[in-house]
């Protein structure tokens, strides 16, 4: 929220969460629920995973699901026939 400027009750209308709640959680250290996380991170406008991601955050864009989503159907050799056009792009 300090990153963003927001106040409890921004959130709260962006999340759907009465600010009771959220008072709750950020006064009293309450534990959240996996649903009241995710409401949360939805007010944030982003994912658990992007939530609990240690490092820097890598935005996942349609191209890039798009990208994923088909490498998932590849054989081992097609993933090896991308990596290395990949690595020759790479290499230029």
């Amino acid at each position: 929220m300090n990153e963003r400027g927001w106040t409890e009750y921004r959130l709260s209308k962006k999340c759907g969460l009465s600010e009771s709640t959220l008072a709750n959680i950020f006064r009293r250290n309450t534990m959240p629920s996996i649903t009241t996380l995710e409401a949360i991170c939805n007010g944030f406008g982003i994912t658990l995973s992007q939530f609990f991601a240690e490092d820097e955050m890598v935005e996942l864009t349609p191209e890039l699901k798009n990208l994923f989503d088909k490498w998932i159907s590849l054989t081992p050799e097609q993933k090896d026939a991308v990596y290395r056009m990949v690595d020759a792009f790479d290499n230029s």
